[in-house]
């Protein structure tokens, strides 16, 4: 059975809104609530008479008097009263509030309960508004940095034009004599699920000028539809000899019938642009057979031999990882002591489902790291893995989102959960936008994974980091210049 899976990926042209928004949003959240009560105490000293609901007590804040602790008595019990209604009534913004009070005032004293009821409601209102717009700030920091930049697109576009004319685009990948490497358990395998070309380049020219040796690699590139011919193009005339190297398109994969069912319900359920991120929980149906492999992400840099690591003995594990270790940096921030985050940051530890069902992860600890992983695909095959990882999908989805960050790391975490072998820390090292250092210390380093939003083929990377991606382009390919890639 043929399973047709059409991308949802749009190449949108880069903008950079967020940049403003994301500080504005986190300054607001922390100083309009103290602002708000403020300026709701002053306008009450300015004039406004309430009246708590056993007597009328002239009641002044900060001045002698019982009517303050009847307020904070008040104030507790209307979380108790709070509904949606009341919410959705709420005044918008601080001005509004003010202004209704004394409206309310020149007419008729204000009962305290109903004050305090309204204060609160004003407040959580503004908290919900300012939650949304942290919430809208990521979401478009995460379409920046996945967004595929005008340069890429143009470039996507010359090389899908080159595979329809050129025959040495449409060569074979590989030669038709390495196809029985493809599936020979002998040579090293490294998958990366990637749309976008030039990434993948950099990933696969470092790791095989890192290789000792590189006649035994074998890089299997899925892509799209969309992104397949211009991807098949470029690496038809960049060839990465003597290693193997193969680009297929999710239209050409062939599943039997249960396969092909799950691989369409991952599809239905991720609802996102970035589908091939959470395919990668189909590795095993992706290459029945195949045992074991090394799977990159398309915004790393190798620069060690992988066949170290393709050595690793995971008894009887499934995916080997980088867990709970610092950079050992100078220069790193007290908040960054893991290689990559904690579990609180992919997961929502305070909604009820995630705290009553994944009672042996703990908020606290450091998530394995994504970039550069090893698989026991033939201890995959024997658990349930990937249905543990769809049922969470589906959780999400019936939730509204709510139980984890976008992205496929959050549910993977879940349900890799037991089958983790640690990996040593000295083979990655990510959030390299959080860290200052300079080129010649990272270069270094086993492997850097550009793993924050600002991807070094963006203009919003760090001149540094683009200019150690870039040293793996070569300046001379006339379709790099023609579209302003370097």
């Amino acid at each position: 059975m043929k399973v047709q899976i059409s991308s949802t990926e749009a190449a949108v042209k880069l903008k950079h809104p967020y940049r403003s928004a994301v500080p504005t949003a986190l300054i607001a959240g922390i100083l309009l609530p103290l602002l708000f009560l403020r300026a709701a105490f002053l306008a009450i000293e300015a004039g406004v008479s309430i009246c708590p609901s056993i007597s009328c007590l002239g009641w002044r804040f900060f001045k002698e008097g019982d009517a303050s602790m009847e307020f904070m008595s008040e104030w507790r019990r209307t979380g108790e009263e709070m509904n949606q209604a009341m919410l959705d009534s709420a005044p918008d913004n601080l001005d509004d509030f003010i202004s209704e009070i004394r409206s309310i005032s020149s007419k008729d004293q204000i009962d305290l309960s109903n004050f305090a009821l309204k204060i609160k409601a004003t407040l959580l209102k503004m908290e919900h508004r300012t939650a949304r717009a942290k919430l809208h700030s990521s979401y478009f920091r995460h379409v920046a940095s996945s967004s595929i930049p005008q340069p890429l697109h143009c470039l996507t576009l010359k090389l899908s034009e080159e595979y329809s004319i050129n025959s040495l685009a449409r060569s074979s990948l590989p030669d038709s004599h390495h196809f029985p490497h493809l599936t020979n358990p002998r040579y090293l395998h490294v998958v990366i699920f990637t749309s976008n070309i030039l990434a993948a380049h950099v990933a696969v020219k470092s790791a095989v000028e890192s290789s000792s040796e590189r006649e035994k690699l074998v890089f299997h590139l899925v892509t799209d539809k969309r992104s397949y011919f211009g991807m098949h193009a470029w690496f038809a005339m960049n060839r990465v000899y003597p290693a193997v190297l193969e680009v297929k398109g999710l239209h050409q994969f062939e599943w039997s019938v249960g396969a092909g069912s799950s691989v369409e319900e991952t599809v239905r359920l991720s609802k996102t642009e970035l589908v091939l991120d959470y395919l990668k929980i189909h590795l095993p149906q992706f290459f029945p057979k195949l045992e074991k492999v090394i799977l990159l992400d398309d915004d790393v840099i190798v620069q060690r031999d992988l066949a170290e690591l393709w050595k690793l003995d995971l008894q009887e594990n499934v995916i080997g990882a980088v867990t709970d270790t610092t950079h050992n940096e100078e220069n790193v921030t007290a908040s960054s002591l893991c290689i990559n985050e904690r579990f609180d940051y992919y997961l929502n530890f305070s909604n009820e489902i995630i705290l009553s069902s994944l009672r042996d992860l703990h908020e606290d600890k450091c998530a394995w790291s994504l970039g550069v992983n090893i698989f026991d695909l033939r201890a995959w095959r024997r658990s349930n893995i990937t249905e543990i990882y769809q049922f969470w999908l589906k959780k999400n989805q019936e939730h509204e989102l709510k139980l984890w960050r976008r992205g496929f790391l959050p549910p993977a975490l879940i349900a890799f959960n037991g089958f983790v072998h640690p990996i040593n820390s000295s083979w990655i090292i990510s959030n390299l936008d959080k860290i200052q250092t300079d080129s010649n210390r990272l270069k270094s380093k086993s492997i850097l994974h550009f793993n924050g939003p600002n991807k070094p083929w963006l203009e919003i990377s760090s001149p540094c980091l683009r200019q150690i991606w870039r040293a793996h382009l070569n300046s001379s390919v006339e379709f790099l210049r023609s579209c302003g890639v370097i």
